[in-house]
């Protein structure tokens, strides 16, 4: 919550449109890549200079052009100009953090969706900002990071899918919307086995550890369930919507993805009630484990409270004792006292408080 509100910050006081990227920084060189497929031939330049991306395409077909990394706002601002995005737009495509949305500017749809991964070696959840624009005969993906999320997409390509060649823009965007939606499984899969060690060491041995294993679940489910939730209702409104860039055949599809969704939607709040609890069994666990040692403890204070009692006696120091002066008066007294304690562990197994 506190990232969010400082990526607020950075832009409080601005007018509508700055631009200005609010995602941690980032050095790395940003990449563009283009993509053009029509018919059964698909044309592909990596690394291509911004001069090459801005030539005007007037060939049938699709033109897709990606980029790695929205760091640089120039670059973004140079690319969305060219093809008339609005400002609200090029401010939305450098801002990270934001909630998955889908906005119809008549001539192109702009689309913001969330890219989740587990990062090794610590198995941290990562969330990067995906966004698409959705044109006539183009599409523009902007990634937030180096890693390119849409390699799976790109190589169906290379292979010349029939269906991809033989159809739109909107089927672009729905294969890419797709493979997102695909490794949310993928991701929940890793969480379930996390989940499931960590129920078994509950049960089994728990540890302060064990607590910090199950916050940091519980957090990245709640972080999921964020960049997930909203999803619904923009694969929703794309099967919905009425622009002519959305044929029906392309909204067959993605009824499939957001069934998918729902599915995702409804892992996710089992395992939130799983995991809330274990939670629940840790600090029964735990709270047990406090009442041995105390029950422990306690019989212990209980059979010395009658022996300090005949110690305290007998270390009254008074001159007038037959005891004291008594040849067998010590192994008495202890012998009392060993008979005493035996006595007490008895009654204690008798009565199954031990």
């Amino acid at each position: 919550m506190a990232l969010g509100i400082k990526r607020v910050r950075k832009k409080a006081g601005l007018q509508p449109g700055a631009m200005v990227f609010s995602g941690p920084e980032r050095t790395h060189p940003v990449r563009i890549s283009i993509l053009h497929y029509a018919d059964s031939r698909v044309d592909e330049s990596k690394n291509v200079a911004v001069e090459e991306a801005l030539m005007p395409f007037d060939r049938p077909g699709v033109t897709w052009i990606d980029l790695n990394g929205i760091h640089d706002t120039t670059l973004v601002e140079t690319i969305g100009k060219h093809f008339s995005l609005h400002p609200l737009v090029l401010e939305d495509l450098v801002t990270t953090g934001q909630r998955p949305k889908l906005e119809d500017y008549g001539d192109y749809l702009f689309l913001t969706i969330k890219r989740i991964s587990l990062t090794a070696p610590h198995k941290t959840l990562g969330i990067e900002e995906l966004s698409i624009i959705v044109g006539r005969n183009y599409v523009l993906t902007f990634q937030e990071t180096e890693e390119d999320s849409f390699t799976a997409v790109k190589d169906r390509l290379r292979k010349g899918t029939d269906r991809f060649l033989k159809s739109g823009t909107d089927y672009l965007a729905y294969a890419l919307v797709d493979m997102v939606v695909d490794n949310y499984f993928a991701v929940l899969e890793e969480l379930g086995e996390q989940f499931e060690q960590v129920q078994n060491q509950v049960l089994a041995s728990p540890t302060p550890m064990t607590l910090r294993t199950v916050y940091r679940l519980k957090n990245d489910l709640i972080m999921m369930r964020r960049s997930i939730w909203p999803l619904r209702d923009v694969i929703i409104g794309m099967q919905r919507n009425e622009s002519p860039l959305i044929t029906h055949a392309t909204a067959l599809y993605l009824r499939d993805v957001q069934d998918h969704t729902v599915q995702i939607m409804d892992t996710i709040e089992t395992l939130r009630d799983m995991l809330a609890g274990t939670l629940d069994i840790y600090m029964s666990s735990v709270s047990n484990r406090m009442n041995q040692v105390m029950k422990i403890l306690t019989m212990i204070a209980t059979i010395f409270i009658p022996l300090t009692f005949v110690v305290g006696i007998y270390g009254m120091n008074f001159d007038f004792m037959p005891e004291l002066h008594w040849q067998y008066g010590y192994p008495l007294i202890m012998g009392v006292m060993f008979l005493v304690v035996v006595v007490m562990l008895w009654w204690f197994r008798r009565n199954k408080w031990w």
